[in-house]
């Protein structure tokens, strides 16, 4: 049985496991204080091309999610998201347990816009509302789509001007940067949001995700607030030692690459085998519509998620591939898929 179900099935980069094997008896401040931090965090301030932004380390996206919305927000300040945003979906109310209401936007290709946002803002007029003060994205968005440049400027200039805060959720930032249909780079996202995390559990790390804080009015007392959150990792070096390998040259962006190859792979033979797509996903994540008859006869030797029902005889599976992917498996898997269509032909 092999899995198509996420992109952290796998372990870590081997890179990554060597490096924290070879590191693993030094003695060193703990809490992120250590060095390997320390040159990660330079590293990644380069890449941004901002020497000003704060970054801190953390175990995994709903942790950076809740630790960062509750601390940028007020009381009665809500957050803004898609209807496909995790932090509305899939992390179980964690933001709504910190006391922030979190506003659902009806989009069908998981990004948000300025006119999307509008209504939510006029909508909530007064203190018997909650006040709209972030808006949340994801970039991949949870269904695959990607923000380009002009997109993510015209939402920047909204949310300036209706004093929101931008927040970007990257847990699979490297596949969006690495798309074929990409116009950004990292440094875009330092001018242009106010906060956003670079994911590393989903491209090659055991664990780890860097928050980065652009907007100055953030950045004050956010240890207090990690730590208050159960974030602080005693041993932040194995934090570090991962983004650090990550980044020291370009294995970060050759590992997304990768996986968005072996998805591409993917599309393109799905594509010409017939079938049609949920939904327009550049990125590792693909969402191929197949009649039932067809999914129930792939699950018998590979695993993922059977995503929605389109009608009565067909459903969208989600295909996820990663930095650990092989072609091999991928071609198995296209070829099993052209024999059972062969078979009942």
């Amino acid at each position: 049985m092999y899995s198509f179900k996420n992109d952290y099935s796998e372990g870590a980069h081997p890179r990554i496991i060597n490096a924290l094997v070879e590191s693993n008896l030094e003695q060193t401040p703990g809490y992120g204080e250590d060095s390997y931090t320390e040159k990660a965090v330079e590293i990644l301030k380069q890449k941004i091309k901002r020497d000003d932004v704060d970054i801190h380390l953390f175990v995994g996206g709903t942790q950076t999610n809740l630790t960062a919305i509750s601390a940028f927000l007020r009381p009665h300040e809500a957050a803004i998201a898609a209807n496909t945003g995790h932090i509305l979906v899939h992390e179980t109310g964690a933001i709504e347990a910190t006391g922030h209401k979190v506003i659902s936007i009806d989009v069908s290709d998981g990004k948000l816009r300025p006119e999307d946002i509008k209504p939510a803002l006029d909508a909530h007029t007064d203190e018997h509302m909650v006040k709209p003060k972030l808006v949340y994205i994801s970039n991949s968005t949870e269904i695959g789509s990607i923000y380009t440049k002009n997109e993510l400027e015209q939402l920047s200039k909204f949310c300036k001007e209706n004093k929101l805060f931008l927040y970007m959720d990257g847990a699979r930032l490297g596949s969006a940067l690495c798309s074929e249909e990409n116009d950004m780079e990292l440094s875009d996202l330092g001018r242009l949001v106010d906060a956003f995390y670079i994911g590393g559990t989903k491209n090659g790390a055991l664990i780890g995700e860097a928050m980065v804080i652009c907007h100055d009015s953030l950045k004050e007392d956010f240890r207090f607030h990690i730590k208050q959150k159960g974030a602080l990792l005693a041993k932040g070096r194995l934090l570090g030692i991962q983004f650090l390998e990550l980044f020291r040259d370009d294995l970060y962006f050759d590992l997304a690459r990768h996986a968005n190859k072996m998805a591409d792979l993917l599309k393109n033979e799905i594509s010409r085998a017939g079938y049609k797509f949920l939904i327009n996903s550049p990125s590792n994540q693909i969402f191929p519509i197949l009649p039932d008859r067809l999914i129930e006869k792939l699950e018998e030797n590979y695993s993922f998620y059977i995503w929605e029902k389109v009608d009565p005889d067909n459903s969208a599976i989600r295909l996820v591939t990663s930095w650990a992917t092989k072609e091999e498996n991928v071609l198995a898997f296209i070829k099993e898929l052209k024999s059972v269509i062969d078979s009942e032909q």
